[in-house]
């Protein structure tokens, strides 16, 4: 039965908010000397510390604060004056001291801004180990058997918690994708969602359209993907909405999104923070910044994507979509400011389009442009002998290729070719040849029949192999017809 009365009839809107884990690029782990590694073989990155053993000390990485420091500024926060450590305490498996350091009342930055986000909180933490189910292949005395990976374990890990600013799934993968820009155009991290150095977490939750009180959430795990991410959500407000419209109450837990099924599971009920048990780290004194500590972050900070994109548009005239694609893309940003460099006389709008659609077309999925055969000062040429009129477009697209292949130089490869564009008085005798075979299209132009000026500049198209301008064709054509 289809449920009646105001839940059926009412409009509910999204509310989401995201939690973000970065795995930081540093050399060592958080809390010891043990190098930070990716595929090596299962526990052999390990010490006493990162494990756990009793009477061992941890000692603050200072290469992860100073990432830290660069993620807040370049997220807009406001640093604290003093950040502390807590001991965040659960147990588990990958767990190895029975709680995992971490930042709780005090963290390293709050509020900050990221496009139309606001950021709650940024703050420190380590990486808990990773556990490994071995499922029916790995069987232990007979039963099915779950390992325990410690390399991971200890891992610098900066937290970025988002406020519930987000409205809908596609805007919450748009937005994640612009903070994985950011954070790879830092350098802080690879920030790589398939070998898990970018965790994603949705809080959704929904609330009928116009009011501002928070429904109750639920927490979606470990996305790998923005795409997964989007129909995680996307699942999630579905669920929600039906339980809503049902006349029942959505319960706080976390869920576990199967990209391959589409099936939501319960993973457990939600924590609260006092389940955590926090306490301050007795063993670690607060992070304190210095001016000199926040100087180095700042001046370590590049120009930023969302900025570039700004910049694309204000002073290229790109469409706003077309500029953020090379921001959010660096490679992409690169070569194509380094093919405008290479030739002043391009469009730089017409150059954009060529590097994001007809470039990239050419390439491998993801592959730089920088390491293709295509020079950018090749490309730009290309697409500034387009805008001359030198070479169709079509034309223009046959060297690309040649390029893509083969690298050299786009004007020698159109000579070679003979793609270059016809013009002059070649073009007057291939104009007249065609109105000569073409007489019956003539009359019918001249009696007012428009579309037959279609089969004239065919003609000429064909005999020209393509190498003509089809508005100059046209202006020839009817200044003959109308002599």
């Amino acid at each position: 039965m289809t449920p009646e009365g105001p839940a059926a009839e009412r409009r509910y809107e999204p509310v989401i908010g995201l939690e973000i884990h970065v795995q930081l690029r540093t050399r060592t782990k958080m809390f010891c000397g043990c190098a930070l590694s990716f595929g090596e073989e299962p526990n052999t990155r390990t010490c006493p510390i990162c494990l756990g053993h009793p009477g061992t000390l941890p000692a603050v990485n200072a290469e992860a604060v100073h990432f830290g420091l660069m993620i807040a500024l370049a997220l807009e926060c406001d640093l604290a004056e003093r950040s502390v450590f807590h001991r965040k305490n659960y147990f588990y498996p990958d767990l190895p001291k029975g709680y995992q350091i971490s930042q709780y009342d005090v963290p390293l930055a709050r509020n900050g801004v990221l496009g139309d986000v606001r950021i709650h909180r940024v703050h420190l933490e380590e990486d808990a180990a990773k556990l490994v189910h071995a499922g029916s292949s790995g069987r232990l005395h007979g039963a099915e058997a779950s390992v325990v990976d410690f390399n991971r374990g200890g891992t610098p890990l900066v937290e970025i918690v988002t406020e519930p600013d987000i409205r809908s799934a596609a805007e919450a993968a748009e937005w994640g994708r612009l903070l994985r820009a950011t954070l790879r155009a830092t350098g802080v991290s690879d920030v790589n969602m398939e070998e898990g150095s970018l965790r994603v977490d949705a809080n959704v939750s929904i609330r009928p359209a116009g009011e501002s009180t928070y429904g109750t959430k639920a927490e979606l795990k470990n996305m790998n993907s923005f795409r997964f991410l989007e129909r995680g959500i996307e699942a999630e407000l579905a669920r929600q909405e039906a339980i809503v419209r049902d006349g029942a109450e959505v319960e706080q837990e976390t869920l576990h999104f199967d990209p391959q099924t589409g099936a939501l599971t319960p993973l457990r009920s939600k924590e609260y923070a006092h389940d955590y048990r926090y306490f301050p780290e007795p063993d670690l004194v607060p992070v304190a910044p210095t001016e000199e500590m926040v100087s180095r972050a700042r001046g370590a900070l590049p120009e930023l994507p969302a900025a570039r994109a700004g910049r694309l548009e204000a002073d290229r005239g790109l469409p706003p979509e077309t500029a953020r694609l090379l921001a959010f893309r660096a490679e992409l940003g690169d070569y194509y400011e380094a093919a405008l460099a290479a030739d002043g006389d391009v469009d730089p709008r017409a150059l954009a389009s060529w590097v994001t659609n007809d470039l990239q077309a050419r390439l491998g999925d993801g592959e730089d442009p920088a390491r293709s055969s295509v020079e950018p000062a090749a490309l730009a040429r290309l697409v500034a002998m387009v805008g001359e009129r030198r070479i169709s477009q079509s034309a223009a697209k046959e060297v690309l290729d040649v390029l893509a292949a083969e690298g050299g130089d786009p004007e020698a490869i159109a000579s070679e070719r003979s793609l270059e564009m016809a013009g002059g008085d070649e073009i007057a005798q291939v104009v007249e040849r065609a109105l000569e075979q073409n007489a019956d299209a003539v009359e019918q132009v001249r009696a007012g029949n428009q579309k037959a000026i279609g089969a004239i500049v065919g003609a000429v198209m064909r005999e020209t192999k393509g190498r003509a301008d089809g508005g100059e064709v046209q202006r020839l054509i009817r200044e003959r017809i109308e002599a």
